[in-house]
């Protein structure tokens, strides 16, 4: 693929909700995290399409869905709006592949609004406490402040702050398609807005209950995750029932760029 658009919108809540459906095949469903975007999947993706019915979309104040003032991008708002796709979609039991935010998400779908998954791949997921780098607490305190950053500032900061999810050195044409959305006047404000609110209290809502996951799942975890330690993975696993639990050499927080086809192969496996 050589463009990544989301040539299809839902409205959820009285926002709009950009998404996209290719390929054939049994259904899966691919959930970025924070601050990325579907973009994540770009290199991932059409490898999955050649077998199946991929469904990709930004999260609500993500990418190329609506960003606006006084909008509620949460996670706890996050998997209403997944429950509320695949029941748009017509899924009942899809394939979930979910990384970072959007594993959170995938976890309170399931076990909060009683979503099914066929099977659920986690990808490095925000889903054990305590999570939060120094940079988001920090921002999570001054959002005003960051968000009256002047631009060049905000986004030299947007800039070091994905290259370090990243094991390798992105190069300024990879970085870019993560980096500007959350420029301009209404990019550079949402980026701070879903910073701010980050609460640890949507995934200890559910963490007591990942004993009760229905479907069968396995874990990715990049074993050169800064964001989150790998320590934090193998935990999950531990307390998810029969969880398969693979960690991936030479890979950071985003995965998706630094061993795409680790990914491609552990879900292809994993499907079979």
């Amino acid at each position: 693929m050589t463009h990544w658009t989301l040539d299809q919108q839902f409205t959820y809540r009285d926002q709009t909700v950009r998404y996209r459906v290719f390929g054939d095949g049994p259904p899966i469903v691919l959930i970025h995290g924070t601050p990325f975007s579907s973009w994540v999947w770009h290199r991932v993706a059409p490898y999955l399409a050649h077998d199946r019915k991929v469904h990709v979309y930004d999260l609500l104040g993500y990418g190329q869905s609506e960003k606006r003032e006084g909008e509620d991008v949460s996670l706890g708002v996050q998997n209403g709006l997944l429950a509320a796709l695949l029941e748009h979609w017509g899924l009942d039991a899809p394939d979930v592949v979910a990384h970072d935010f959007g594993g959170a998400t995938a976890l309170r779908a399931h076990l909060i609004d009683g979503c099914d998954y066929r099977s659920l791949t986690l990808i490095d997921p925000v889903a054990v406490a305590p999570w939060g780098s120094p940079f988001v607490r920090h921002v999570r305190e001054h959002a005003a402040a960051f968000a009256g950053l002047p631009a060049y500032i905000h986004e030299a900061v947007v800039n070091a702050y994905i290259r370090g999810a990243v094991a390798r050195t992105l190069t300024d044409d990879e970085l870019a398609p993560y980096v500007t959305p959350w420029l301009g006047d209404v990019g550079q404000p949402a980026f701070y807005r879903q910073i701010a609110q980050m609460d640890q209290r949507y995934t200890d809502e559910v963490e007591t209950r990942y004993p009760q996951i229905r479907c069968r799942t396995q874990i990715l975890w990049g074993e050169d995750d800064q964001w989150i330690p790998i320590e934090r993975g193998r935990h999950l696993a531990s307390v998810i029932p029969d969880a398969r639990f693979l960690p991936v050499q030479n890979a950071g927080h985003l995965m998706q760029e630094d061993a795409p086809e680790a990914i491609v192969a552990a879900v292809l496996r994993w499907l079979d």
